[in-house]
């Protein structure tokens, strides 16, 4: 990337310095074009009003680096014996011309991701083609087992824990995304039916007509799209050509065939983009070499050129060598040879001249080395030394490097990175808000706010504003699709299957009737593994149970629909009443700061709207400990305190961060001076280990990550929201 980038400054001072030079005068080779082609077009390709910009071309490349259609259709042929893992199956619709096919959409790939992660989906078509690989024959985790769940999802509401006919159903599909399912579906039916044909024999003719029935099955090419088809099917023409030519009709396999099209569609895209106009980018190969005014090198690192060959074992002529015998070596040599003498004017070499990892110097190709030795026994400067401090230019490795604008020998013509080294020279500068001034207040309707909304508010303030406000949603994009099936089970999955047994021991039924469903799931291990896993969480499950069934003693005292004015608020919503002995909270999960303020959110909002149909007590369990919230006598204030946080909380982001603030406020309550608890609420903050609070994308996004914004407001807000809630809970085993 630094060789290109220092390669295009080098050329537009070229075209600066010299009216007459055009991109057409100018050509650029490198040993590995494929290596660089990616880095080329991220740098050259500018838009059409970047004063930088230049036409350019890149030569050389091979069908299948070109084209992302010919591309697909190869990896298309590596499915003979694939494990069919997730991410390569899924990959194949990143394809437009593929989607177009099956009428898919790009805005539908979002939600196959989300399918195949819900379904759990890793890898296998089935629990036969799991045994062919030499493993047990299971069908969880399979592909047939996830489009199992998903149409019977489709067909039947999903239940839970009932099975129908040893399935699961999928509950994810909602009822317009029925049509995409059914294009995903045929796109898979379609795709392990041709892996399945992979593994077969024909003969060159049948594998052409075969692969061109293929490349119609599964491409609708538009525009340029076109053109890439037919080199595909002239490829395979060719295929068919030469066994008639050769008179040889023994059946093959497809490694054969798709050996033979790699090698022919690389020939096939070796002339596109030589002499088009522009700069051209091209190989060091024979032919190459024509006179261009400027000739550029790139790439000549130790190594990398000359080119080094593997000799086969086989290879006798490697054992007694002779005269006039071809050596990549001395081919090399020559075409570097042929590119010095085509410069006309102007030649440049770059190679990389220091490590990455740790700074140390790296030799420049053999040839250059004898280059610089050359022109140092030949030639001198007048009042230089050593004539290499004049023509080797050390460059930096940072292209914002304040050292290529001071005017030196260095120099850069990129406006972005002078302003990145401004602002490296000027150091760091007082930190900017997300929102520099309060956004204007909602309307009046949002002042009439439910309960639960009230609730998630103070989970996470950020993340309201943002989401309801804003429309910006953080968290949205699904995480990686997983090849290999669960060897634990952790995250939110361990969640959900233990929040399920829990509650199954809670109504006192046998949380180990679960195991067929959790199986079904997905979610578990295979084999004893997954059984050892379930029977801890069933163990812990009841454990937890054991715990929570003596606070749900009593007649239950139904719901109650809140409709309460508090000020200019009003506050709605249905919660139930509890029990006789209080409302009870209990989570199969450590008890975090989100549910002890939910639960006091809904203990003010009952002892305000329900009067004395409310105990004035609630319970909040958790795995590892528990709370009780008694009766409060100044209620309706504090849900108007909460309520007026709400509402600023909408138009400017509030530095309120639960886990944190809960620490920074019970360490106040414990007699730690403010330092001292501020210094605690940063270690949970910024941890290193396990959760750590700074890292929510939301909080990130508003208030950065350091702790710098544990300051007047966050202590502020955490003393107004928190110190009632900590002053009036007591814990309980």
């Amino acid at each position: 990337m630094r060789e290109d980038e220092v390669l295009q400054d080098r050329i537009l001072e070229l075209l600066d310095r010299d009216p007459s030079l055009t991109p057409a005068d100018i050509l650029v080779m490198t040993p590995e074009i494929e290596t660089y082609a990616p880095f080329i077009e991220a740098v050259f390709s500018l838009p059409r009003d970047d004063r930088r910009r230049i036409p350019f071309s890149v030569a050389d490349r091979g069908m299948r680096r070109q084209s992302v259609l010919v591309d697909t259709f190869l990896r298309l042929m590596d499915l003979e014996g694939s494990r069919m893992g997730a991410t390569e199956v899924a990959a194949f619709l990143e394809t437009e011309a593929l989607r177009r096919r099956f009428d898919l959409e790009a805005d539908d790939l979002a939600l196959i991701h989300r399918w195949i992660r819900d379904a759990g989906i890793r890898w296998g078509v089935d629990a036969e083609s799991r045994r062919r690989e030499g493993l047990p024959g299971f069908s969880e985790n399979t592909w047939l087992s996830g489009v199992d769940r998903l149409l019977l999802g489709v067909a039947l509401p999903a239940r839970g824990e009932e099975l129908f006919m040893g399935i699961c159903p999928h509950e994810g599909v909602a009822e317009g995304e029925a049509e995409t399912l059914g294009s995903f579906l045929a796109f898979l039916e379609k795709l392990f039916a041709f892996a399945k044909s992979l593994e077969e024999t024909r003969d060159l003719s049948g594998w052409a007509s075969h692969l061109g029935a293929a490349l119609d099955g599964f491409f609708l090419p538009e525009g340029d799209e076109e053109e890439d088809v037919q080199t595909l099917r002239r490829a395979l023409t060719d295929v068919a050509l030469r066994q008639e030519q050769a008179g040889f009709a023994e059946p093959v396999g497809a490694g054969i065939v798709k050996a033979h099209l790699e090698e022919a569609l690389q020939e096939a895209g070796v002339a596109f983009g030589f002499l088009t106009g522009g700069i051209t980018f091209c190989a060091m190969l024979p032919m190459r070499s024509i006179p261009f005014r400027v000739v550029c090198l790139i790439g000549l690192d130790d190594g990398a050129y000359p080119r080094q060959t593997a000799v086969p074992g086989f290879d006798l002529m490697r054992e007694h060598p002779r005269p006039g015998d071809r050596s990549r070596r001395l081919d090399d040599r020559y075409l570097f040879l042929e590119a010095l003498l085509s410069a006309r004017e102007k030649l440049c070499i770059s190679y990389t001249g220091q490590s990455i990892q740790d700074n140390s110097p790296r030799p420049p190709s053999v040839l250059v080395s004898e280059l610089l030795d050359t022109i140092d026994q030949g030639f001198a400067i007048r009042d230089v030394k050593d004539i290499r401090d004049a023509i080797v230019v050390k460059h930096r490795l940072q292209a914002f490097s304040p050292e290529y604008f001071r005017g030196g020998r260095l120099y850069s013509y990129s406006a972005e990175n002078a302003a990145g080294a401004a602002a490296s020279v000027a150091g760091p500068g007082p930190r900017r808000p997300f929102i520099a001034s309060p956004l204007p207040e909602p309307p009046p309707a949002w002042r009439t706010v439910d309960v639960h909304v009230l609730a998630r508010f103070f989970a996470n303030p950020a993340r309201t504003l943002l989401t309801r406000r804003l429309g910006i949603r953080l968290d949205e994009a699904g995480a990686l699709l997983a090849d290999v099936e669960p060897m634990s089970i952790e995250g939110l999955e361990r969640y959900e299957l233990g929040e399920r047994l829990a509650t199954r021991c809670i109504e006192g039924l046998d949380a180990k009737e679960l195991m067929p469903a959790a199986r079904a799931l997905g979610s578990l291990p295979p084999g004893t593994p997954g059984e050892c896993w379930f029977h801890e969480l069933c163990a812990g499950a009841d454990a937890f149970a054991t715990r929570v069934r003596p606070h749900l003693q009593g007649e239950p005292l139904g719901a109650v629909d809140l409709d309460r004015t508090l000020g200019p608020f009003r506050l709605t919503g249905r919660l139930q009443l509890g029990l006789t002995a209080g409302l009870v909270h209990y989570r199969f999960a450590k008890v975090r700061s989100k549910d002890l303020l939910r639960a006091w959110i809904q203990h003010l909002s009952l002892s305000a709207g329900a009067g004395e149909r409310y105990p004035g007590r609630c319970v909040v369990l958790g795995k590892d400990r528990g709370y009780v919230l008694g009766p409060v006598g100044d209620g309706e204030r504090l849900l108007m305190e909460l309520l007026e946080t709400y509402w600023r909380g909408l138009t400017m982001p509030l530095p309120f961060f639960p886990e944190t603030a809960r620490v920074y406020v019970a360490n106040l309550l414990g007699g730690k001076t403010d330092e001292e608890a501020l210094k605690a609420a940063g270690r949970v903050w910024e941890s290193d280990r396990g959760y750590a609070e700074g890292q929510d994308p939301y909080f990130r996004f508003c208030f950065g990550g350091g702790k710098g914004d544990l300051g007047d407001g966050f202590r502020e807000l955490a003393g107004a929201v928190l110190r009632p809630l900590l002053e009036s809970v007591e814990e309980v085993r």
